[in-house]
């Protein structure tokens, strides 16, 4: 047989049974109803319909998923989220806009901006010291960032972010649309939430949805959602420059299938979960409802060493989502049953947890020099970070925590900054990429 390394490393990780306490949602476990796949891989046929021209059984699978989010058109991504972000910044904004980013957004958003000729105005986050994270979005430094750029009429924020921090958006699409503008939300890690109350995302004009990050979806399997401020045709018309002309029929049905096991069964064991990570909360040292409103079914445990506490529970075969200096996250979900908390519970009680060290917020954003399109598409070379100072970032730096670009694309790396990255342990010795041109 020929050799086959991507496939034979990927199904000796699986049979070595891991805790998969990461993306994508479903887990390793087998997906509804997607036994033979190949049987329903079609191409765009008059009996399987076509997802960029809308109608048929797909846009009827997608009005379903729009009932689901109380929202009134629903667009099935096969590009996940990035697909998303690009499709909906394409809709809120025109070529040249000023747009108000929250500046822990997504690669995707920014290179949404190089894409798209956008100039950002940087929306910061109030800095919550006891968690060692950035809080949720203040409807009050909008306001103010507002005031001040009375141009822009596009606001993009994340919600829930990766830490699980929830900001208000019906406050803050109130606030938007007062000004005759919009509110944006990557919500990818956010897709359950409707199954377990209302956490206010349909107060959103656009909201994106990965599926495949805490729901039983396969990979890259996403969702655009709007409340009505664009139609089903705008969706599908700039949803069709970013994804492939031949998207993914078993996605597409997998995201149908996905719906309706949440629906027979699925959010009640969701709500399960829920209980097993309040319990876990209550436990191990974590991020809880005392730091900010969280997505109630994302388990942040703090530790003096996230990397160490990490590296000690991949040890005991237990893989989380990611880490940082003081957090360790992960992503459960309805696919996690009894006997994974309690793998869980018992390697958390072997290794080093505790309160998280002082981290110190991001200092203030450094010099930007280029626009994020000058900073994308310019020449570049790659060194050590130690040896930037002064020259221009051709991408993020962006450490956890804060998961916030301490220097954004185009911007100036200065004293601070590096002094910043240095003080919170940041890799100095790592490349970064810097503009050539500058």
């Amino acid at each position: 047989m020929e050799k086959t390394p991507l496939y034979d490393a990927l199904t000796s990780f699986a049979a070595q049974n891991p805790l998969r306490m990461h993306m994508p949602g479903h887990k390793g476990k087998p997906l509804p109803g997607l036994d033979h796949l190949a049987a329903i891989d079609f191409t765009e046929l008059p009996p399987t319909g076509n997802l960029f021209e809308g109608g048929g059984a797909i846009g009827e699978a997608e009005r379903l998923w729009a009932e689901v989010f109380h929202m009134d058109s629903c667009l099935f991504l096969t590009g996940g989220s990035t697909q998303g972000m690009l499709t909906a910044l394409t809709l809120a904004c025109q070529p040249g806009d000023r747009v108000l980013l929250d500046r822990g957004s997504h690669r995707s958003a920014y290179n949404a901006l190089a894409l798209l000729d956008l100039k950002p105005v940087y929306l910061d986050r109030p800095w919550l010291a006891r968690a060692g994270v950035a809080g949720p979005v203040s409807p009050e430094r909008v306001e103010e960032l507002l005031d001040l750029h009375p141009e822009i009429k596009t606001l993009c924020i994340t919600s829930p972010n990766y830490y699980g921090v929830l900001s208000d958006l019906p406050a803050l699409a109130a606030l938007m649309h007062r000004r005759g503008g919009i509110l944006v939300v990557d919500g990818a890690h956010g897709a359950h939430l409707p199954f377990l109350g209302n956490y206010g995302l349909s107060a959103a004009d656009l909201l994106v949805a990965s599926a495949h990050k805490t729901l039983p979806a396969p990979g890259q399997s996403a969702l655009l959602l709007t409340n009505g401020a664009f139609s089903h045709a705008d969706l599908r018309r700039a949803g069709s420059v970013y994804g492939s002309s031949s998207p993914s029929y078993a996605m597409m049905a997998a995201l149908d299938l996905c719906r309706a096991h949440m629906l027979e069964g699925g959010a009640e064991a969701y709500r399960r979960t829920v209980e097993e990570v309040a319990r876990l909360r209550q436990l191990f040292p974590s991020l809880t409802e005392q730091d900010a409103l969280l997505d109630p079914a994302r388990l942040v445990v703090c530790s003096p060493d996230g990397y160490a506490a990490q590296e000690a529970l991949e040890g005991r075969n237990v893989w989380p989502e990611m880490a940082d200096g003081g957090h360790v996250v992960f992503i459960p979900t309805c696919a996690d049953g009894p006997e994974d908390f309690v793998r869980l519970e018992e390697a958390l009680s072997k290794v080093a947890l505790g309160p998280c060290p002082g981290y110190p917020p991001p200092p203030p954003p450094p010099e930007g020099v280029l626009t994020p399109r000058q900073a994308l598409f310019a020449p570049r070379r790659t060194l050590p970070l130690a040896e930037a100072e002064g020259l221009v970032a051709a991408c993020q730096v962006a450490p956890y925590p804060p998961g916030i670009p301490v220097v954004a694309p185009g911007e100036r790396l200065d004293k601070k900054s590096i002094a910043y990255l240095k003080q919170i342990g940041y890799n100095t010795l790592e490349e970064v990429s810097v503009a050539a041109c500058v």
